[in-house]
């Protein structure tokens, strides 16, 4: 659940570039010289590594993008970015710790994602969906038990354990990042939790534009950044967010995360406010690895729960690290993945 609204985030990276806000809600700026995520430029499909990867969906045909980086014939990970809807550049650190280490990845937009075919039906915006989905991309990279791991992070984090409870016979290794195994409790810990945290001026304000469903007034936007993201999704100023990050949430598509996640910042809510697999957890048996931040907008106890209840799991939550923990705290984190995927390359987690 990537925790940025389209429209607010688009405004703010054009805030920042001192120009007026784009009227769409997760359009390109009306000025693209001024636009920070201008520094990541779309992929052209004939880049090494990129395949377009036919997908059948019982709403026609759609092609969505991938690119293979590095080269490791027992160990593939792919990559399940967040959102829904939002897309695969904020992963640009796995280069820096993945590739010296020589684990292959893939990059990988969703269908209905940035560099993915955009048919923009809700019908296909479905956990069912998505899982089919993955489950083609995997086949279509030739990846299987042998050598694939799965990554999710956020939403992508929901994606790969309903992807394991449905086909782990593929899976050689699964990392779940960012993210609990239910909704309900993921909103119980912002409202008990993260919400008293704040200041109750800031907090009554916030809540007082949600009442009034006021999503898109800037002041809105202002209060979440400066209390709520900077200090939950990446704990640094948002003037030093790097490009990728805004490029990431200024590409999102709005309408597939509003429809999923719903509108408010301080909980979920759309389609998934109900979803919930806890109880479901022991019926993953492959090697499994819960990560996240100790400042994250998940519940650090919720997700050492998670590993107690999966049978061969293992926990690293990264301290001063929030929802993007990449950024936050890399070393916790990439040490923490990457002994993970060594050791069960090795057997050591059989």
């Amino acid at each position: 659940m990537r925790k940025l609204l389209p429209i607010a985030i688009s405004a703010l990276i054009l805030g920042l570039a001192a120009c007026t806000p784009s009227a769409g809600p997760a359009g390109a700026p009306d000025n693209p010289a001024a636009d920070p995520a201008a520094d990541v430029p779309a992929a052209p499909p004939d880049e090494a590594g990129v395949r377009m990867i036919p997908i059948s969906t019982p709403k026609g045909d759609f092609k969505v993008w991938t690119k293979q980086v590095g080269d490791n014939p027992r160990i593939k990970v792919l990559l399940l970015h967040g959102g829904p809807g939002a897309t695969y550049e904020a992963f640009k650190p796995f280069e820096d710790y993945f590739s010296p280490a020589g684990i292959e990845f893939f990059y990988y937009d969703q269908l209905d994602s940035w560099l993915s075919d955009q048919p923009n039906d809700p019908d296909l915006w479905t956990i069912e969906a998505a899982v089919s989905e993955v489950d083609q991309v995997r086949e279509a990279l030739g990846l299987d038990a042998d050598n694939f791991y799965l990554y999710g992070q956020s939403w992508g984090g929901m994606l790969g354990m309903e992807y394991a409870l449905a086909h782990q016979n593929h899976l050689k290794g699964l990392i779940i990042s960012n993210m609990m195994a239910s909704i309900p409790a993921y909103n119980d810990y912002s409202k008990n939790v993260l919400q008293p945290q704040m200041d109750p001026d800031v907090l009554k304000e916030i809540l007082d534009f949600e009442a009034a469903g006021d999503f898109h007034n800037p002041r809105y936007m202002e209060l979440l950044m400066n209390s709520y993201y900077t200090q939950h999704i990446l704990r640094r100023p948002v003037e030093e967010w790097p490009p990728e990050v805004l490029g990431s949430f200024d590409h999102m598509n709005g309408e597939k995360y509003l429809a999923m996640q719903g509108p408010s910042e301080m909980g979920a809510g759309g389609s998934l406010v109900d979803w919930d697999r806890l109880a479901d957890l022991h019926r993953i048996t492959v090697p499994t690895l819960i990560t996240g931040g100790q400042e994250d907008t998940m519940d650090p106890a919720f997700m050492a729960k998670m590993a107690e209840e999966i049978p061969n799991a293992e926990l690293n939550i990264c301290p001063d690290a929030g929802h993007l923990t990449q950024y936050d705290n890399p070393d916790c984190y990439f040490t923490g993945m990457i002994d993970f995927i060594e050791s069960v390359d090795e057997g050591e987690t059989e």
